[in-house]
């Protein structure tokens, strides 16, 4: 009797999951500043790690620098800034129409200014206040995206060290964990 009642019950639980997931479709959507903080948690995540755990430590292991010439200097790596263009880049490449880049009030690169006034805005209000985001939405062409803008910080010495001593820097007292800029993320609205 057991066996006949649990060999009932698992084919209806098994049936009544697949039905479950195939209603995935009618569940309202997710919120678009939760989308921009799960894509940000991630690049962030990945920023870090590769300024402390690969650009730092070769830097103090005496192993391959980081240089903004890395294309053509072969033994040495990408800046940390570098390294997430060239991500946002192939990530680009995929099809999708999310857009990330990194902007500054003093950039060292002028492609990295913000652009407009909306952005510079933005900016400001990420470093006021850097635990929130400044958002908005944008036209671009014929799609409307939902734009939030994070306040990236300088989260190791290779960061601060690059800026204050770069010949281009408008800047050149930054300290560890000061807001140096901001990190742009733009999610497609609608389908």
């Amino acid at each position: 009797m057991q066996w006949t009642v649990s060999l009932t019950v698992v084919p209806v639980m098994v049936l009544c999951s697949f039905t479950m997931t195939g209603r995935a479709a009618d569940l309202p959507g997710i919120p678009p500043e939760t989308v921009t903080d799960y894509i940000h948690a991630v690049i962030e995540a990945d920023r870090i790690f590769y300024t402390i755990h690969v650009v730092e430590r070769m830097q103090k292991q005496g192993g391959s620098p980081a240089s903004e010439n890395w294309r053509a200097e072969k033994k040495t790596l990408p800046l940390p800034a570098q390294f997430l263009a060239e991500a946002s880049d192939l990530s680009s490449k995929t099809g999708t129409k999310v857009r990330y880049r990194l902007i500054s009030l003093w950039p060292i690169n002028p492609h990295n200014g913000p652009d407009g006034e909306p952005e510079k805005r933005g900016l400001e209000a990420a470093r006021e206040h850097p635990e929130r985001s400044a958002t908005s939405t944008v036209k671009i062409g014929d799609q409307t995206y939902f734009k939030a803008i994070y306040a990236d910080r300088a989260v190791g010495q290779s960061c601060v060290g690059c800026h204050n001593t770069h010949p281009h820097s408008p800047k050149k007292d930054f300290k560890l964990d000061d807001v140096m800029g901001g990190l742009v993320i733009e999610i497609p609205l609608g389908k």
